[in-house]
């Protein structure tokens, strides 16, 4: 029998483009998106294979986002779009969703897409007269299962809000099946436009146990960067020239070091809307725009390790992914931030050979997570999100 194969669609807050990784999942039971057969279906969650890792990204592709649809999804990010012009957002980037898995979804068995993320409020504000926390990610599953022809698992966070969680992080639950491992405690950092981590526990420790992952987010990662990268016309500080060219500022940096996001504990989550340079303490006047994105950087850094304080000890290590993972800068001043404990990335482990790469993690993760919704089980871990249970996050559309 042929191993499962899922597609997995993600654009994160970076907001440049769309990430498609098709997903083998050998050893892993037959798919079934028909809701009256779930219940034959086996193992338990607590059933999982062992050993690492549980899956191989056979394929992967990357899809920019146009100068003029990235533009428009900022707009939607920093609130400024109207309720037409999200309808209109919102189908239109379903016709790119659909557009970059056209090539692999012929392989694929189920595409699983998160979408954009535009909005993100994972807590009441009451100060805008908002009672209930909220969570908008766009791109229309049906318009991707009609082109393609094939179900698709989407809108992954709600059910997780509906059960008392912030919505965030949901990839820690692929992060433990995929690659937590006997004898080694690691902390799986992606920087993308925010920054988060997955604490996985050594499995020898406790065996298929979930309940000791911690996971959350830790801040800004590259959207800083961006912006400040867009004032010269360009989408990021690509290889970290910016910033290689100026000098860090103090004080600068500890009023940015002080916003209050950094000190809360988990669980937590965050948005681009929460990191925009808008909405941060004015820098020193008169700072060179490479003293900014210097600054910013080791705003990143000092963050991601700080907030390995709240981890139950210290990691064996930190394995980083995303796109800092290619900024030589940021990971310059990480390896400085986290001292003695080294960094990795997934090339350095081998997982590459089984086609998991910083660009690879997070789609091929929302893959495995639409797998396990359409088999009827849990894809989220409650401890992570602050939930009051485990839930099945995801609806799915069916084609035809």
């Amino acid at each position: 029998m042929r191993p499962p194969h899922v597609l997995g669609l993600m654009s994160g807050t970076s907001a440049d483009g769309i990430d498609a990784a098709l997903l083998e999942l050998p050893g892993w039971p037959e798919l079934v998106v028909n809701a009256a057969e779930r219940e034959q279906m086996f193992p338990k969650l607590t059933d999982f294979p062992t050993g690492k890792p549980r899956g191989r990204v056979v394929a992967h592709t990357f899809t920019p986002y146009s100068p003029e649809l990235r533009g428009r999804v900022l707009r939607a990010m920093q609130g400024e779009a109207q309720t037409a012009e999200l309808t209109q957002l919102h189908w239109d980037l379903g016709a790119a969703l659909a557009g970059a898995a056209r090539d692999l979804a012929p392989q694929a068995d189920l595409i699983a897409s998160h979408g954009q993320t535009v909005q993100h409020h994972p807590r009441p504000d009451p100060a805008r007269g908002w009672a209930r926390p909220a969570t908008l990610q766009l791109g229309e599953a049906a318009l991707i299962a009609e082109v393609t022809g094939r179900p698709v698992v989407a809108d992954f966070r709600p059910a997780d809000l509906a059960a008392g969680g912030v919505g965030a992080p949901l990839v820690p639950f692929a992060d433990w099946a995929m690659f937590a491992e006997d004898g080694k405690k690691r902390v799986l950092l992606n920087v993308g436009g925010l920054a988060n981590i997955t604490f996985l526990p050594s499995l020898d420790a406790g065996g298929l146990d979930a309940g000791g992952v911690v996971a959350f987010d830790t801040g800004p990662g590259n959207c800083l960067l961006d912006e400040l990268a867009g004032q010269v016309g360009q989408s990021c500080d690509e290889d970290g020239r910016l910033a290689a060219q100026g000098r860090e500022d103090a004080a600068t940096l500890e009023r940015w070091l002080a916003h209050p996001e950094l000190a809360a504990p988990p669980p937590k989550a965050t948005g681009r809307e929460v990191w925009t340079l808008a909405r941060l303490p004015a820098p020193t006047p008169g700072l060179p725009l490479s003293d900014l994105a210097a600054t910013a950087t080791r705003l990143t850094a000092r963050s991601v390790a700080g907030a390995l304080r709240f981890l139950p000890g210290p990691p064996d290590e930190v394995v980083i992914a995303g796109g800092g993972a290619r900024n030589p800068v940021l990971l310059r001043m990480l390896q400085d931030e986290v001292g003695a404990v080294p960094l990795r990335t997934f090339a350095d482990l081998g997982w590459d050979r089984c086609g998991w790469t910083d660009a690879t993690r997070e789609a091929a993760a929302f893959a495995f997570l639409g797998y396990a919704h359409a088999q009827g089980w849990p894809n989220t871990l409650p401890q992570t999100t602050g939930a009051r249970r485990a839930v099945s996050g995801g609806k799915i559309s069916l084609p035809g």
